[in-house]
């Protein structure tokens, strides 16, 4: 190994380079002037954000900006401006010592690089000074404050105020919005997880009335047990709750759902909902209990850890699961943050532990964000679980509104304001949107059923649907809501509404005899359409059909089952077989059959009808796309 040699050039600095002998090694620095973007941003980028960007300074040494790189680390400085071969950046890039080398992950620099970072040095280290390699500010934290102003005498929906100039910027239509038919399948599918009733249906069609959409609406959010078993499914899977699988059989896991339950029914105020998510009162500790699982774990997977990782991402929209092992590769999140979210929940500091080995440093308890506030680690744990609480719910904290406005309008529309919805450090499409949708929340005391509301009612959800390969393109631009497939819990339940055959045995008690879907454990169907397990945290669900959906649709036992108590229901001598296709029809798609259909499903059916031939048209209406999809 070669030394370093050290010369005093000026009273008090020190630099340190190469030896003559070891500098007449280095690639030549090239005589044509070194351009920063082109030729050192990207090596900067590539080769030291990694340990010395974005927030990390190993060894004391950051090249946020060129004040950051002057300084130099621990070891001295970095560069000598003018001297190419002096400060400690050369040496370690060189190569030349294989046993100090930077980076030490990773490839290394070839001689061309290191070569025009010695020029770069040469010429006096330029910098643009608008590029910068700091941590970013965080996005959509500060409380929102929307950037336009609506007309107070507008009787417009305020989200179709907010998008009228970018309709126009982006040259779309604003002016077309879907028939009746199909606002109701949607308004009712997504707000109550359920189809319209035919009766209820027809009556909404013939209301000549202009406000019939808006007062549909909030008939249906005033509906308060569908709409509670409804939404049931939604804050399972983002709170990880079920009815049984891991961690239930030994009281490693407690479920949560009665709470959820009497939370949704009663429109309890969102940052209520949080705050006793987060500190938990009787039957809400389940979410932040997480799972003990059995046997040996990684230490990314510690109850503690769990519960930071899943407070961050469900009401912050943060995932923090690759920095609860190391630094993390594809955002700015650092494993001792992870492990300051986790402390919160222990009993006091934790030892970092990166990639399950550990450092022997230890970490307090504090929050992702400290411009919200600060957690005193001082604190005992309930004390310190009970001020997480408070941050969170916090005015100053607009990440949380966001979040969950978010989510809506992704669950409504097909895709977020902000994708994906697990990252709100992305920019949303439209930030005025999301800020007015987040402030109005909170004016509006936190009542989740308003934002519902809000958004069914905008002739922005009312715009016909769109393939779904619209969300994929490289530079998303909205021109309307997206086809989306029913969720698992939705087709089992309209087909329950059509047939009449529900589940025999609800796991909440508050449910009635029609025992909808979200109250159940997951059987064979619901699992092949894409229902989770539920050990992971879910904030999406797939939207493209799978070769497990179709064998399970076509050759599932359970699906056979239930078609078949239906048809033996169904197939009664007191209804005429006309009348019966014609209910089938009108309860699963919304319209009468057409004169081919009603033939079709009549020879299909039989006169008198048959079980067998009322679960062959059961079979066959279930299998259309115009029953499986949301237009």
């Amino acid at each position: 190994m070669f030394s370093f040699a050290v010369e005093f050039a000026l009273p008090g600095s020190v630099r340190a380079g190469l030896p003559p002998n070891q500098a007449a090694l280095l690639p030549p620095a090239p005589k044509d002037p070194v351009v920063f973007a082109r030729d050192i941003k990207p090596i900067l980028e590539l080769r030291c954000l990694q340990c010395h960007g974005k927030g990390r300074d190993k060894g004391g040494f950051r090249v946020d900006d060129r004040a950051a790189l002057l300084r130099g680390g621990d070891s001295g400085p970095a560069v000598v401006p003018g001297h190419g071969t002096e400060g400690m950046l050369i040496a370690l890039v060189s190569g030349l010592d294989p046993d100090e080398v930077m980076p030490k992950k990773g490839k290394l620099l070839t001689p061309t690089e290191v070569g025009l970072l010695r020029a770069w040095i040469d010429q006096g280290v330029p910098w643009d000074p608008d590029v910068t390699f700091a941590r970013p500010a965080p996005r959509n934290l500060a409380p929102p404050q929307p950037g336009i102003t609506l007309a107070a005498d507008s009787k417009e929906n305020p989200v179709d105020q907010i998008l009228a100039p970018y309709f126009k910027a982006k040259a779309i239509p604003a002016g077309a919005v879907v028939d009746d038919r199909a606002f109701a399948r949607r308004a009712y599918m997504d707000l109550l997880g359920l189809l319209a009733p035919p009766a209820e249906l027809e009556s909404f069609v013939a209301d000549a009335a202009p406000d019939k959409r808006a007062r549909l609406a909030a008939r249906l959010l005033a509906d308060d047990r569908h709409y509670a078993e409804h939404w049931l499914t939604f804050w399972n899977d983002l709170l990880r709750n079920d009815y049984r699988g891991t961690g239930y059989i030994d009281g490693g896991r407690e479920s949560i759902s009665r709470w959820l339950y009497s939370a949704l029914c009663t429109n309890m105020p969102y940052n209520q909902f949080v705050a006793e998510l987060v500190s938990p009162v009787p039957g809400s500790s389940g979410f932040t209990k997480g799972i003990v699982w059995r046997g040996t774990i990684n230490s990314s997977q510690t109850p503690q850890m769990q519960a930071g990782q899943g407070i961050s991402q469900v009401f912050m929209g943060v995932n923090i699961k690759c920095a609860s092992c190391h630094d993390s590769f594809v955002n700015d999140w650092r494993l001792s943050d992870a492990y300051g979210m986790a402390a919160v929940f222990n009993d006091g500091p934790l030892e970092m532990f990166q990639c399950d080995k550990p450092t022997g440093k230890m970490t307090a308890a504090k929050f992702l964000y400290p411009q919200v506030g600060e957690i005193d680690p001082k604190l005992d744990k309930p004390a310190r679980v009970r001020r997480l609480a408070e941050l969170l719910t916090s005015p100053a904290n607009g990440r949380l509104p966001r979040t969950i406005v978010n989510r809506f309008w992704a669950r409504l529309f097909g895709r977020g304001l902000v994708e994906p919805v697990d990252d709100m450090e992305q920019a949303a499409w439209n930030p005025d949107v999301l800020d007015w949708l987040a402030k109005d929340l909170i004016d509006h005391q936190y009542n989740l059923r308003h934002t519902l509301e809000v958004l069914v009612t905008s002739r922005a959800y009312q715009m016909p649907a769109l393939g779904t390969d619209e969300s994929a393109v490289k530079e998303f631009v909205f021109r309307g809501p997206l086809v989306r497939r029913l969720s698992a819990e939705q087709f089992h339940d309209a087909l329950s509404q059509i047939t009449g055959v529900w589940y025999d045995k609800s796991e909440l008690p508050a449910i009635t005899n029609e025992v909808r879907a979200c109250a159940v454990a997951a059987d064979p169907l619901a699992v092949a359409m894409d229902r989770p397990n539920r050990e992971q945290i879910i904030t999406s669900r797939a939207s493209a059909a799978t070769t497990l959906q179709a064998l399970e649709l076509t050759h599932g036992q359970t699906l056979a089952n239930l078609l078949h108590r239906a048809g033996e229901k169904l197939a009664t001598p007191n209804v005429p077989t006309e009348a019966l296709v014609g209910q089938i029809y009108q309860t699963a798609l919304g319209r009468h059959p057409t004169g081919a259909e009603a033939e079709i499903g009549a020879e299909l059916v039989g006169s008198p009808a048959r079980a067998d031939g009322v679960e062959d048209l059961l079979w066959a209406v279930a299998m259309l796309p115009e029953f499986q999809l949301i237009h």
